[in-house]
């Protein structure tokens, strides 16, 4: 298969797929995580400074 021929046919691929990630989706699952973390690093300090 050429490569061109593989390329056209993963972007049909992506394109026939139902779920679309738009940008600002991203935010609040980016921001969770961000929160997750600082909480786990809090927590790790206070069991050091403990």
């Amino acid at each position: 298969m050429k490569p061109k021929s593989r390329f056209i046919k993963s972007i049909v691929a992506a394109a026939k797929t139902e779920e679309v990630r738009l940008p600002w989706t991203r935010g609040a699952n980016r921001q969770a995580a961000i929160e997750r973390r600082h909480q786990t690093t809090s927590q790790q300090a206070a069991a050091k400074s403990a």
